[in-house]
């Protein structure tokens, strides 16, 4: 199922990088630094709402679809879920609305957060619908669904910042995107709800799995935005647009890799532990984890190696300058924050013990408001992207160290050592590359160290990756033949 879904949700997940490097070289563009600043603040409170809202009814439907047996139970679960899904929205939408009429903000910082909170029930409802498609190992459709947003969003972003929506802009399109899309997914969903009861008991047990998962999204928000308020507070909302920036062109080249594999890792390893027991839980873990080393750890070098081209091509001028800085930092981040995240949290939601999460989560989150507080003053942007390294190495640590607690998970060792080898032996092969600046010394550094890393996985076989090339010469032989 692993392997499935990672083919499946390639192509979804490539539309997904070059959307989200179009938005940074069209929106730092298009966008002043302080619309860009706003956006980014917006943003981060939109994201923290939607998530103490509506996130721990998405986490309920990833993780109990497969635990329902009959068709009755089934349609209990939709019921429940859908329905509570619309109660909510009925009582927060009057909620926002008294929220930003209190808010004493300026005006376009206001109509910027309005689109992005009204759009958060939208993306609830094909969130919900998006989560079951994966559980059920239905990918095409998940994949689909994911296309359609990322390039409608961009698409509708782009023309409401060329009207001058300034910072609004790029939340117009994450709120009309998916509301676009219901049509076509909600209908379906809701029919699987029919005749379903709503008990009780199941939204209670749902409550008590989601919440602790929702309140640890919420740390991992603050973790990942508290450097964004506190560079408005010591700084301006300029310095935040260029934060933002060099933040989002290294942490979405990560993600967008541990996006695609916690797309299909987590319905494998919850398949894997619902069907097989915890032995062939251990084993797709341990393969899980061996793919993210091997595909994270040389992401995380070569982007911080191709720091200034890559902003020489991607971020407007007057943002080029701070973004080379961080750029680094923010990688190492991600690389952390993908390895927290997509596997060592598994273990909190595979056996259930969800408080473990947000306990595990609020190590990080308030080292990082520290570590900010006493950073940012003294060093500014650079400041907040050491705290952030630091604050994601802490919930690494963290999470490890819980999660062996409640659910044992391999550290394949051998394959980090093996891969960080293979890493820096690409790094020292561009290092000595000509400089000849943007968009041909970014194709030059990533061409050669795509090639260095490779013939050297393959050389040591990190992850077993030789042994999988033999196997698959073989069939194609064996095929041929």
């Amino acid at each position: 199922m692993f392997w499935r879904g990672v083919w499946g949700y390639l192509p979804a997940n490539i539309v997904q990088g070059v959307v989200g490097f179009l938005a940074i070289v069209v929106f730092t563009r298009l966008l002043s630094p302080e619309d860009f600043g706003r956006y980014a603040l917006a943003f981060s409170v939109v994201t923290l709402v939607h998530v103490a809202v509506f996130t721990w009814l998405e986490a309920a439907m990833a993780r109990f679809w497969a635990a329902q047996k009959t068709a009755e139970e089934t349609a209990a679960h939709f019921a429940g879920l859908y329905r509570t899904a619309f109660i909510l929205t009925a009582l927060y939408f009057p909620a926002v609305a008294l929220l930003l009429w209190l808010l004493p903000v300026d005006p376009a910082f206001r109509l910027a957060l309005a689109v992005g909170l009204f759009g958060a029930p939208v993306r609830c409802l094909s969130k919900l619908a998006q989560e079951r498609f994966r559980a059920a190992g239905e990918v095409a459709k998940a994949a689909g669904l994911d296309i359609f947003i990322a390039i409608g969003g961009l698409l509708i972003g782009v023309g409401f910042a060329l009207s001058g929506a300034g910072g609004a802009a790029p939340l117009a399109g994450l709120a009309l995107a998916p509301l676009a899309a219901l049509p076509f997914i909600l209908p379906g969903e809701l029919k699987q709800a029919r005749n379903g009861v709503i008990d009780p008991a199941r939204l209670r047990a749902y409550a008590v799995y989601g919440y602790p998962i929702a309140a640890s999204l919420a740390l991992a928000v603050v973790l990942a935005s508290t450097d964004r308020f506190l560079l408005a507070a010591f700084m301006d909302t300029a310095a935040v647009g260029a934060y933002h920036a060099g933040y989002s062109i290294a942490n979405r080249t990560l993600d967008v890799l541990f996006i695609w594999l916690g797309a299909a890792g987590t319905p494998a390893l919850v398949m894997a532990l619902e069907r097989g027991g915890r032995e062939r839980l251990a084993a797709a873990a341990r393969e899980q984890a061996e793919t993210l080393i091997l595909v994270g750890l040389p992401a995380c070098v070569g982007v911080a190696l191709v720091a200034r081209p890559l902003a020489q091509f991607m971020i407007g001028e007057h943002l080029r300058d701070a973004a080379t800085l961080i750029t680094p930092w923010i990688a190492l981040s991600a690389l952390l924050s993908g390895m927290t995240v997509y596997y060592f949290h598994q273990a909190f939601t595979l056996s259930r013990k969800t408080g473990l999460l947000l306990a595990a989560m609020a190590v990080p989150a308030l080292a990082n408001v520290v570590l900010n507080v006493i950073l940012i003053p003294r060093y500014g942007v650079l400041g907040a992207a050491w705290a952030t390294a630091a604050s994601f190495g802490l919930g690494l640590i963290a999470s490890w160290a819980m999660g062996r607690r409640v659910m044992p998970l391999p550290v394949p060792w051998e394959t980090l050592i093996r891969c960080a080898i293979a890493s820096a032996v690409m790094a020292a092969a561009v290092r000595s590359l000509p400089t000849i600046g943007g968009f041909a010394e970014l194709m030059l550094d990533a061409s050669v160290g795509a090639v260095v890393y490779a013939a050297v996985v393959l050389t040591l076989n990190a992850a077993g990756v030789r042994d999988l090339a033999r196997r698959l010469i073989a069939q194609r032989r064996g095929a041929l033949a």
